[in-house]
């Protein structure tokens, strides 16, 4: 197989994947952008907006959107920060803590049924072949820039 052809094939997985992912969150009503938010209160617990936009990687306002539509859909609430007036908290709503709960269970059960039957060894040379892949296409974008 010559580059293009692996090129293609890996776009065909990244098309799949995301395909999926997105139909998946999509019954939920999440995109992409908004499970991340999620896992992110997940992982770092109730945040300011001002701390979600830096650890997402957007503005403020932006933030202030997502968090408003992940409200209408009742995965996260907003309360008053306990030493800042000005702050308020989102944090995540009982409801998405349990969704999240069935993600991460999805998630293994997904990664269980894409590489259980490859040996400790193949996981870990495609883990390697994968993170090398990554380096590459991160440098690449960055030469871009």
């Amino acid at each position: 197989m010559d580059s293009a052809e692996l090129l293609d094939q890996l776009l065909k997985v990244t098309d799949t994947m995301s395909t999926d992912m997105q139909g998946y969150l999509h019954q939920y009503g999440l995109s992409t952008v908004r499970a991340h938010v999620l896992w992110v209160l997940h992982n770092s617990g109730a945040s300011r907006q001002r701390d979600l936009a830096v650890a997402l990687g957007c503005t403020p306002r932006h933030v202030t959107t997502l968090v408003d539509e992940l409200i209408a859909n009742g995965h996260v609430t907003r309360s008053p920060h306990p030493d800042d007036r000005r702050a308020v908290l989102v944090e995540l709503t009982p409801q998405a803590t349990a969704l999240l709960g069935e993600m991460a269970a999805a998630r293994v059960q997904l990664a269980s049924d894409l590489f259980g039957h490859l040996s400790v060894s193949q996981r870990s040379e495609l883990g390697d072949r994968l993170a090398d892949l990554q380096l590459r296409i991160s440098t690449l974008i960055e030469e871009q820039f």
